[in-house]
């Protein structure tokens, strides 16, 4: 690790692993991935944290209802997100569990840090419950009929919970955290999600219910047998655990405080309400930023069993690509709300914007320098006004556009200029038409051939922490090393010269990107 780089660092949602991982599982660790990557690329010293949250209610119910002990549900459980993360290319530091023992040791600090400020009391808990959202509501919260038809926020189920419990004192954090969102605008993200949590803190906070009695499958509540931690405070420590707290030694201090938490928008309010007050209380540091993203939409519906329309992300991996699926998920959903999928979306996205544009583009520049030049890369021609506006452009687009949306998680916005620089470097081929050219001037075929060895070089670096593999792939055909594909890279005036002074030949191109058809009859069915 090198103590030059500046730190970031970054988490997803802790997943809730009672149920195999979904498209909004996928989509969030994709985003959060591709933050994580373009900050390497930018030479920021990136530590990912993402795991499981595997205790609570639900689990302890479904385990028991299967007839097997809960830690053997966790661990398979656990295991599909894992799966899941390698298939999607998910580029992961530390992938934390809240059954390991590590962690159950960072939030009973934490429990001890807060009980040492006098924020919690034991006392008895009457109220409404979701098992489903492992969440308590107030009554003006719910929805729906009486008693057992009543509603969570969510549509979930409640009931009402009756026992001992140890409470936090929230209410005593109310303005303070008011506090905390006027002076940092951009802790909560989008703007919507932060209007909402404010118009929930101003409207009075009560104390949280912090610990269970009803099960065992959680953290132990130190010094206080038969009470296990409440699933949200015990979750949101992992952000503290995957950094090794408490253990001085740990790589808590460099990397602490994150500098994004990227989440689901339903669960904004835990992360920017009850786990800024635990820190404040235990007297660590907040994090920068909390980033509530929107749901994915299967053909514009929500995703739900009942309607079958829950859909595999690995199903989606491996018929469309992993690439062109991160790519879609990316270009197609402004980052921050809600976006819909559909089989057919993806493939027209895919084949539009990688197969024909970007693809084609890099094929064919490839192809031409292949069999006009053998391969051979040349300093040994003038460029025109064309070739320099053209790479300038790029440069621009690559250094200083695309950034700065990504940046701000604007992924969308970025990758649309990125499109609009394949599809100038496109049109300079047309125009340029280095086929004629080699019969009327190959001396400016050759200069129209290298100017496009150098766009494509900087497109696929551009866009290489949304299409890793595909990325790279191109990369490889060009001899660009492993060590040359970052921004910094991109710096770097002399690296053709460099390049053609090895003697480097590109061989016959291989298609990355190979084009997308749907089964017949598939568009109007599921993905």
């Amino acid at each position: 690790m090198s103590e030059t780089k500046t730190p970031f660092y970054i988490t997803t949602a802790i997943s809730y692993p009672n149920g195999r991982p979904h498209i909004g599982h996928a989509y969030e660790a994709i985003a959060t991935d591709v933050m994580a990557r373009f900050q390497r690329a930018r030479g920021r010293d990136v530590r990912l944290v993402t795991g499981t949250d595997e205790h609570g209610l639900k689990m302890f119910q479904t385990a028991r209802d299967q007839g097997r002990a809960t830690i053997d549900l966790a661990d398979e459980m656990s295991g599909y997100f894992r799966e899941m993360y390698a298939r999607l290319n998910i580029s992961y530091d530390v992938f934390m569990r809240t059954s390991d023992a590590a962690h159950h040791a960072a939030s009973q600090a934490i429990w001890k840090a807060m009980q040492a400020n006098g924020d919690l009391y034991l006392d008895r808990y009457e109220g409404w419950y979701s098992v489903r959202d492992e969440a308590f509501y107030d009554e003006s919260e719910l929805t729906g009929g009486e008693g057992d038809a009543r509603l969570s926020p969510q549509g979930t189920p409640v009931e009402w919970t009756v026992e001992e419990s140890w409470f936090f004192r929230l209410s005593a954090y109310q303005d303070r955290l008011l506090a905390l969102y006027r002076d940092n605008p951009d802790f909560i993200r989008p703007e919507s999600r932060r209007n909402e949590v404010l118009r929930f803190v101003e409207g009075g906070l009560k104390d949280l219910s912090v610990s269970r009695t009803s099960f065992d499958w959680g953290v132990p509540v130190p010094d206080s047998p038969g009470h296990v931690m409440y699933v949200w405070v015990d979750a949101l420590t992992t952000y503290l655990s995957g950094l090794g707290f408490p253990d001085p030694d740990s790589d808590f201090a460099r990397y602490w405080p994150a500098d994004i938490h990227m989440i689901g928008k339903d669960i904004v309010r835990f992360h920017t309400v009850y786990w800024p007050a635990f820190l404040m209380s235990a007297g660590l540091p907040l994090p920068k930023q909390v980033f509530g993203h929107g749901f994915l939409l299967n053909r514009g519906e929500k995703m739900s069993k009942s309607l079958g329309n829950v859909v595999d992300p690995m199903t989606l991996a491996e018929r469309f690509g992993v690439d062109a699926l991160r790519y879609y998920l990316l270009r197609e959903v402004s980052f921050g709300q809600d976006g819909s999928y559909s089989a057919e979306a993806i493939v027209r996205t895919a084949n539009a914007d990688l197969a024909n544009s970007f693809g084609n583009l890099a094929q064919r520049s490839l192809s031409m320098i292949f069999k006009n030049l053998d391969g051979v890369l040349s300093t040994d021609y003038a460029p025109s006004e064309e070739d320099a506006v053209l790479l300038a452009d790029l440069h621009a687009m690559a250094t200083e556009r695309l950034p700065q949306e990504f940046e701000q998680l604007a992924f969308s916005v970025g990758i649309e200029d990125w499109l609009r620089a394949v599809f100038a470097c496109n049109q300079y081929v047309d125009a340029q038409a280095p086929w004629a050219l080699r019969k009327t001037d190959p001396e400016r075929m050759r200069a129209v051939l290298m100017t496009l060895f150098q766009a494509v070089r900087t497109l696929a670096i551009a866009i290489r922490p949304v299409v890793p593999a595909a990325a790279d792939a191109l990369l490889d055909q060009m001899g660009i090393a492993p060590d040359a594909r970052d921004f910094a890279a991109l710096a770097d005036t002399d690296w053709f010269a460099k390049l053609a002074a090895t003697g480097f030949t590109a061989g016959q191109p291989v298609p990355i990107f190979p084009r997308l058809e749907l089964p017949e009859g598939e568009g109007e069915g599921e993905p």
